[in-house]
């Protein structure tokens, strides 16, 4: 711990903080001494205990509502992962049943080809069968 001077109310105080913190309990006086001195001008010299408590009110009211802003925050930024989680899930399902739909696409279109090609080749025996029996016939009659 180390002690720090500081001044409100145009008295110094020795105080004591952790090393490092001088600076920013300097920063905090100040700006207590500025609600302060603000109050004193807006209310009058009600007597400094007051203005005290007033001051402390006023910085009490400050952090709860800044804790309560962060609390709503807290919950929105909760909402909004517990969203892209599902939006998230929801695209890895839809890309997962794409894919599934294209595999099942390419097993149709190769059983297609292979009829079609079965197809052919019967085509051609046919084909091939009525050519030789017109041929024989043709052989036969001449």
């Amino acid at each position: 711990m180390v002690n720090v001077n500081v001044n409100f109310n145009g008295r110094d105080y020795l105080l004591a903080c952790e090393e490092g913190q001088e600076e920013d309990l300097q920063k905090l006086t100040e700006e207590l001494g500025k609600k302060f001195n603000q109050l004193k001008k807006d209310l009058g010299n009600l007597g400094e205990g007051k203005l005290l408590l007033i001051t402390a009110i006023q910085v009490i009211d400050e952090l709860y509502t800044l804790k309560t802003s962060l609390k709503k925050l807290k919950n929105h930024s909760s909402d909004l992962e517990s969203k892209f989680k599902e939006i998230k899930n929801l695209s890895i399902s839809y890309k997962e049943d794409r894919d599934k739909e294209v595999e099942e696409l390419k097993v149709k279109l190769d059983e297609l080809k292979k009829t079609i090609e079965e197809n052919q080749n019967n085509y051609t025996q046919i084909l091939n069968k009525a050519s030789e029996s017109i041929n024989s016939f043709i052989t036969k009659a001449v």
